[in-house]
């Protein structure tokens, strides 16, 4: 009988004990990839939006910048400004500006900007090239294809226009030549090239300043920068061949290497 009431003690024992085990929670049972997802998927958030607030940042800044030469310079021609994150820009989207009517700056043009003077430099040769496409024969078309026809008398064209839209909202077309400086490589020759020689345009550049808004260079916050330094130093030859054109009073056409 003691056997009998032993043996029927141990089996509800065992029952309990069983029981217990599978009403309790086995923290090795949850799936893995439910664990991950609590994890990673804010850090991905958080990351997305640092990502989305920063573009928007950068948006921001260039439609200020462009619209305050837009309407410093009386601009009444509809033209967007565009940041595109892409690192280069493609040769089929170089004409954005005549053939769509909008300035994009992308990810390999922004870093070689340091301020808003640089940034306006970029902006306001944009704004120049895309105001070809207004006007004329087929509502600007033609303007359209004469730029991409000749683009290196409308790019001399558009770093002068450039200076004078920088000047007019406030900003020093300095920044035009430290920009350039830094961001356009030089090339051996430009005879059979469609761009002119980065050396020749800053020299072009210099000359449009000291001609027609001596301030900025008497008064030229930029003279111990780096970037301005290295462009005195590099362009000692065509600034020697100016400085000789002043003091000779000749008003010729200096062909500046």
């Amino acid at each position: 009988m003691k056997k009998i009431l032993f043996l029927v003690i141990a089996v509800i024992f065992s029952a309990g004990y069983i029981l217990a085990a599978e009403n309790s929670v086995d923290e090795s049972s949850v799936p893995v990839e439910n664990t991950i997802q609590e994890v990673v998927v804010p850090q991905a958030d958080a990351a997305n939006e640092e990502v989305i607030v920063r573009e928007q940042t950068i948006q921001q800044k260039i439609n200020d910048v462009a619209f305050k030469i837009l309407n410093a310079n009386k601009i009444d021609k509809r033209i967007i400004f565009v940041y595109d994150k892409k690192a280069k820009k493609s040769l089929l989207k170089s004409a954005d500006e005549v053939t769509k009517r909008q300035v994009v700056l992308y990810e390999n043009d922004i870093k070689f900007i340091s301020n808003e003077d640089e940034l306006a430099a970029f902006l306001a040769r944009g704004i120049s090239m895309a105001l070809k496409s207004f006007g004329g024969v087929w509502n600007g078309s033609l303007n359209a294809v004469e730029v991409k026809a000749a683009p290196k008398i409308y790019e001399i064209f558009a770093d002068k226009r450039a200076v004078d839209f920088m000047v007019n909202a406030g900003y020093h077309p300095v920044g035009l030549i430290t920009y350039l400086n830094k961001a356009f490589p030089q090339k051996r020759f430009d005879r059979f090239s469609n761009t002119n020689l980065t050396s020749k345009r800053l020299a072009i550049i210099y000359e449009y300043i000291y001609t027609k808004y001596p301030y900025y260079l008497k008064n030229n916050k930029y003279f111990e920068s780096e970037s301005y330094q290295n462009f005195l130093l590099n362009s000692q030859y065509n600034r020697k061949l100016l400085e000789n054109k002043i003091k000779n009073k000749s008003h010729e056409e200096l062909k500046y290497e």
